[in-house]
């Protein structure tokens, strides 16, 4: 299997791990729920899935360049966002992808390193 962690400029944020109720972004453990942008990594107040809002995926929507791919890691669990969310998200510019947390942690890297405009949001597994 091939590394592709050097293919990643050093400035940018990588997911390096999970564990119950945390995320390890470029070597720093961050308890709860987080965003992860390619320049920085924020807290993220979301709870749960269902009630998630487009204002909740404000520093997404603002970040410059702009996202075009959203992974929304939903938890342990792969859930459904509703519909209206991904078509306010769409009409953004964003394509949203759903999977599981995990998913997310091994997918997010992989379309760094190939230069694509993406972001995480991620509720803790």
């Amino acid at each position: 299997m091939a590394d592709i962690m050097p293919m990643i400029p050093s400035d940018r944020q990588v997911i390096d791990g999970y564990g119950p109720g945390q995320f390890c972004i470029s070597g720093q453990w961050r308890v709860g729920a987080v965003i992860v942008l390619p320049d920085r990594t924020l807290a993220w107040e979301a709870t749960d899935v269902a009630s998630l809002s487009v204002e909740d995926f404000g520093p997404v929507l603002a970040a410059e360049p702009k996202v075009e791919i959203l992974l929304l890691g939903t938890g342990g669990t792969m859930r459904m966002i509703p519909k209206a969310l991904r078509l306010a998200l769409r009409e953004q510019g964003i394509v949203v992808e759903l999977m599981d947390s995990r998913a997310v942690c091994r997918t997010y890297n992989v379309l760094l390193a190939e230069g694509r405009r993406v972001a995480a949001a991620m509720l803790p597994v």
